[in-house]
């Protein structure tokens, strides 16, 4: 029995970064529905300090989710069909989401959160691009 090639090198590191900022930005939306004094550089930067209940319950959901596209990202989860499409979509999202950024009134939330966005859209295309077929059954 033979197995798979692995994939390059240069290929794991692009999905080894992808994975390292969702689990980053992930961090950041816990910390924010704990309660951390961040709130100028999320959600447009309005609610200085730390957020206003709604925000932290959108905050929650947000960690999770990102946590969840960070394991999706490395592998784990739906087959290769399904990983594709959830991996595409959601370097869409990051393209929208630089965008929003950008035209944030937070300072803070363009410089930080805008580059950020913007990686994670190239690189999650790029992993998208690169699941194996294979992984299907």
């Amino acid at each position: 029995m033979t197995r798979p090639p692995s994939p390059a090198p240069a290929h794991q590191g692009v999905t080894v970064l992808a994975a390292l900022l969702l689990t980053v930005v992930a961090a950041f939306q816990a910390a924010l529905a704990f309660g951390a004094p961040w709130g100028r550089a999320a959600y447009g930067g309005i609610h200085p300090g730390s957020l206003p209940v709604r925000y932290r319950t959108a905050s929650t959901i947000s960690s999770v989710a990102y946590a969840a596209l960070a394991l999706v990202t490395l592998g784990r989860g739906p087959g290769a069909t399904t990983r594709r499409r959830v991996l595409t979509g959601a370097s869409g999202l990051m393209a929208v989401g630089t965008l929003m950024n950008l035209a944030s009134r937070s300072r803070l939330e363009r410089r930080l959160w805008s580059p950020v966005a913007g990686i994670l859209a190239v690189t999650l295309l790029h992993v998208a691009r690169r699941v194996p077929a294979d992984q299907d059954g």
